[in-house]
């Protein structure tokens, strides 16, 4: 590889006495439309600290979020002032993480150059999107980025990686633990340990770069979006020695192999809100085609409809009847984790129309990209919405000073 595009960070992790437990919460793009379960989390974490106020839940986002993007900022130093934080030498994180529903998922946290990364549809990136990026979501992201000292992040890349070289030599090793907690609402457990030879594993990293890529965003992509569009109002100010060196220009992430056995992907389910659900039942059914089928659901009964074949092709089509009926009759869309959530949402709510869609197999992921570009927004999920990221690991992304 002739192109440079991984760091090591030196990572924030709660000092000693902090509960763990409480700490880490789930990645904020999660239950956005289950308000029950963010109530919930709140009263568990109560004032312990928490990474619950380091982030900005996104079923809020429709609010004025003015004032919660402000007391976020303000939590970033209190917590840092108060010793909450403690910074590790610059270094490699190996993350392993067990849930309820899949096996051992193991990743490393990384840090990678934003100079290496593009949402373009079609690009010739080393870290490229694998869904479209919707510029319109970037800015309310981007004000909380401003806003903050540090970065808490859910990004989730993924590599290509048959022969396990990159973390394979790590697995079993004796390392030193970082940390090593059950997760709150059912995320299950996490252990991080220290990897000691950051060296090997951007050696290993550099001989996977296939078709001039090297990383896929598997979750989080608006997330790196936003930092992406952060750093490139930052770096204009900055003479080219700092925009070297400057710790916005580096995001933190987690990688994790393709072909590791904890990674699953799940269709991501959409849920048409404030609609007529017979109308739009039947508008559904009539203009969908296709060899493949899909649930849409009603009342909490699901029926059988047409949609093509293909995952991807399947959601652009359901994805533009949507568009075509709301933008002729009114009415929202959410993006569902889960048949059953889909199914109990319309169950419970009268103007509620879950449409399930086909999961995509991971295995053609790559392939696609490299040949056609980015995929539909929402594609595919990396498992159900308990299996993703937690908050654990921040990142300071200013030269502010400060005490740790």
């Amino acid at each position: 590889m002739n192109r440079h595009c991984i760091a090591a960070p030196e990572v924030l992790l709660p000092a000693a006495g902090v509960d763990l437990y409480r700490w880490a919460v789930i990645a904020c793009d999660q239950h956005t439309s289950d308000a029950a379960y963010w109530r919930q989390l709140e009263a568990l974490v109560g004032d312990a600290p928490s990474t619950l106020r380091l982030t900005l839940p996104e079923i809020y986002l429709e609010e004025d979020c003015a004032a919660r993007v402000e007391e976020i900022a303000r939590t970033m130093r209190a917590y840092r002032d108060a010793g909450v934080f403690r910074k590790l030498e610059p270094g490699f994180i190996l993350v392993e993480r067990k849930t309820q529903t899949a096996p051992l998922r193991t990743g490393v946290v990384i840090a990678v150059d934003l100079e290496a990364y593009s949402f373009e549809k079609k690009s010739s990136a080393l870290i490229r999107a694998t869904e479209a990026t919707i510029v319109e979501r970037i800015p309310p992201r981007l004000k909380i980025r401003e806003a903050a000292v540090m970065e808490f992040p859910h990004v989730m890349l993924l590599y290509d990686d048959p022969a396990d070289s990159v973390l394979g030599p790590w697995k079993g090793a004796p390392l030193e633990v970082l940390y090593d907690t059950e997760l709150n609402m059912g995320g299950g457990h996490v252990t991080g340990k220290r990897l000691p030879d950051t060296a090997a594993v951007i050696s290993a990293f550099e001989k996977l770069e296939k078709g001039g890529m090297l990383f896929m965003v598997g979750d989080g992509n608006h997330s790196l979006a936003t930092a992406k569009a952060a750093w490139d109002k930052i770096k204009p100010a900055l003479s080219a020695e700092e925009q070297k060196t400057h710790p916005a220009r580096f995001a933190l992430c987690e990688a994790v192999n393709i072909h590791d056995a904890g990674i699953r992907f799940e269709a991501i389910h959409r849920l048409v809100k404030g609609v007529d659900a017979e109308g739009f039942s039947r508008a559904f059914a009539a203009r969908a085609q296709g060899e493949g089928s899909a649930a849409l659901y009603a009342g909490g009964r699901g029926t059988s409809v047409r949609v093509p074949a293909a995952a991807a092709e399947a959601v652009a089509e359901t994805d533009r009847i949507i568009a075509a009926y709301i933008a002729e009759h009114g009415g929202s869309v959410d993006y569902v984790h889960g048949e059953e959530a889909l199914r109990a949402l319309t169950a419970e709510n009268a103007g509620y129309v879950g449409i399930a869609l086909p999961a995509m197999d991971k295995s053609e992921l790559f392939d696609q990209v490299l040949r056609g570009g980015s995929l539909p927004r929402k594609t595919f999920s990396m498992g159900e919405s308990e299996e993703k990221r937690y908050y654990m690991e921040g990142k300071e992304i200013t030269n502010e000073t400060h005490r740790l």
